[in-house]
């Protein structure tokens, strides 16, 4: 059963004069859909330039078909708030961290499993297979029509003061993605997590709220949050790993001819923002660097990894069993 949270009604309030603002209009069709899509970055940013390249894409295929409205910078909320206005079909259309999705599907918490993938081939490889059907399948079963897996970049550690070894981490407030496998990882180290919407991760740093967090260098840069916590730690600890997907209140409107283009481009789609993701992953740690911000390194990777396994061992059976992690450590 859907729960309506505040943020989402909020955000469902918000929608309506996004709504009725007016748009870019493509060629008249006999049938067009309009689609709300979430992002919660800028124009500039990976997140919302791919929803440019889907829609022009479509315009090729489908003239007319299909007139997207993109909301930007967070407008509708969080991954969380984007997700549940997906299942009460209020938008229509987002990218997701599979860290939120696995709210609903928790075995995609094996794409989160802390110094599993040794890079982004790696990760392609898991996905591309048996697993990431699977996923895909259990996605869709909750209402999210996934077209493909995208990679977001490595995670690093984000903090106000250089962190380079774990035990540094005792005592430390950490802001967390609301996930049960995120909070296990870093009360591993001795800190302590508090779950907090990135949309308000920025005020509760600058506030005190919370002493350190990790995100991608991309997302880091997006939000400004060099401003904030300003030593970014390159641990690579999580290939922070997503979706592309859909609401299924909007895919069930779609014939089969629609669905097999539509996740046809999307699959084009995901291969142009997996390259955007790598240009910008060295943009962002520039535009870090000369806005005062320090990337520095940790000190005995293997420290941190050891650390981590007792992730691997409290989540092997969420994921379906300790023979499906090494069967992806072993692509």
């Amino acid at each position: 059963m859907v729960s309506l949270t505040r943020r989402t009604l909020i955000s469902a309030a918000a929608l309506a004069p996004v709504l009725a603002a007016p748009g870019i209009l493509r060629p008249a069709n006999a049938r067009t859909s309009t689609l709300t899509v979430a992002s919660l970055l800028g124009e500039d940013k990976p997140e919302t330039k791919v929803w440019h390249r889907i829609a022009d894409l479509l315009d090729e295929r489908l003239p007319g078909r299909f007139r997207f409205r993109i909301v930007t910078n967070g407008a509708l909320g969080g991954e969380k708030d984007v997700a549940d206005g997906a299942r009460l079909g209020s938008v229509h259309a987002s990218l997701s961290t599979v860290s939120t999705l696995s709210a609903w599907v928790p075995q995609l918490q094996v794409l989160d499993l802390p110094f599993l993938f040794r890079d982004a081939g790696h990760l392609r490889q898991a996905v591309s297979g048996s697993l990431g059907a699977d996923l895909k399948q259990r996605l869709a079963d909750q209402g999210f029509i996934v077209s493909d897996f995208i990679d977001y970049g490595a995670r690093h550690l984000l903090a106000k003061e250089p962190i380079i070894r774990p035990e540094q981490l005792r005592g430390k407030t950490m802001r967390v993605i609301q996930s049960r496998l995120h909070t296990a990882l870093w009360s591993s180290f001795g800190a302590v997590p508090v779950g907090i919407p990135i949309t308000e991760t920025y005020n509760s740093l600058a506030t005190g709220v919370a002493d350190a967090m990790d995100l991608t260098a991309s997302a880091a840069a997006g939000f400004k949050l060099y401003e904030v916590v300003p030593f970014l730690t390159r641990t690579a600890h999580i290939r922070s790993s997503g979706v592309i997907f859909y609401s299924a209140s909007f895919w069930n409107t779609l014939n089969d001819e629609e669905k097999a283009i539509v996740t046809a481009v999307s699959g084009e789609a995901a291969g142009y923002f997996d390259g955007l993701m790598e240009e910008d992953e060295v943009a962002s740690l520039e535009t870090i660097r000369t806005h005062g911000g320090r990337v520095i390194e940790p000190e005995r990777l293997e420290d941190w990894q050891t650390g981590a396994q007792s992730v691997w061992e409290e989540f092997a059976e969420v994921v379906g069993g300790r023979a499906i992690i090494d069967a992806v450590r072993e692509i």
